[in-house]
């Protein structure tokens, strides 16, 4: 079993992924105990598999870094156990940045 997630970049984050605002991405369901992926395996997925360079930019430690709002399907994660989140077959993951240069 999959679970498609539909996640988009944007405030400048879109950069980080040739200009591509909107993606779909299928995840498997983790089979071991039949748990539905985190927010924090997307989120390493999306680190380790669509970017090539400045992960930095994107991940700092185990989650996003700060200067990322991060909203699951249009609220805030922090409202939603953040990085912990159980994704759902066809939730909307949106991280955009706050941080710009001025």
């Amino acid at each position: 079993m999959s679970i498609n997630v539909k996640v988009e970049f944007s405030g400048g984050m879109e950069l980080l992924f040739d200009n591509v605002r909107h993606h779909t991405i299928e995840q498997p369901a983790k089979s071991s105990d039949n748990q539905p992926t985190t927010l924090k395996d997307l989120i390493f997925y999306i680190r380790d598999n669509m970017m090539t360079e400045k992960k930095e930019l994107f991940v700092d430690k185990d989650t996003v870094r700060p200067g990322i709002l991060v909203l699951i399907n249009n609220v805030d994660w922090e409202l939603c156990d953040e990085i912990d989140y159980q994704l759902e077959d066809n939730d909307e993951i949106v991280f955009i940045s706050t941080l710009h240069g001025g």
